[in-house]
């Protein structure tokens, strides 16, 4: 059976996609800690982070890491934080969020966001991309969003 991330992967569910590549996508989550809060999924399924290649794991991380980043760019914070917590979905997702301090893990999802707020947010953390010389994912992202 596949999963919700990838029926996102697959356009039967909108997504606002902001990093696209062979191996992984990045889109925001529909219930922000933070505005900009993203999922780094692989088009893999791999349930358990555990079981993912260690060459997989590492992408995810560079990945993770461009992409927050590009958040403290575009949404300012202390740290850019970094959660592989492994519920909700059975498809391996790393959390990405720009954070201000420790209370901003209490919860790693906050309440449902309005379209607007998450079409903005979206919009600024690919700006951020491609400002930091990713144009080619964040195309590709941008392509994925429009289905």
């Amino acid at each position: 059976m596949t999963t919700l991330f990838t029926r996102i992967i697959d356009g039967e569910i909108p997504g606002r996609f902001v990093w696209s590549d062979p191996t992984c996508v990045a889109f925001l989550t529909i219930a922000p800690v933070r505005p900009g809060h993203a999922l780094v999924v692989p088009r893999a399924e791999v349930d358990h982070w555990l079981d993912a290649d260690p060459g997989l794991m590492a992408h995810l991380v560079d990945v993770a890491r461009i992409v927050g980043r590009a958040q403290l760019e575009a949404f300012g914070g202390v740290r850019s934080g970094l959660v592989v917590q492994g519920y909700g979905v059975p498809h391996l997702h790393l959390h990405v969020l720009p954070t201000h301090g420790p209370e901003d893990f209490h919860g790693i999802e906050g309440p449902p966001a309005p379209d607007s707020e998450l079409d903005d947010a979206a919009e600024r953390l690919r700006d951020a991309l491609a400002a930091g010389g990713q144009a080619e994912p964040v195309e590709e992202a941008r392509a994925l969003s429009a289905r």
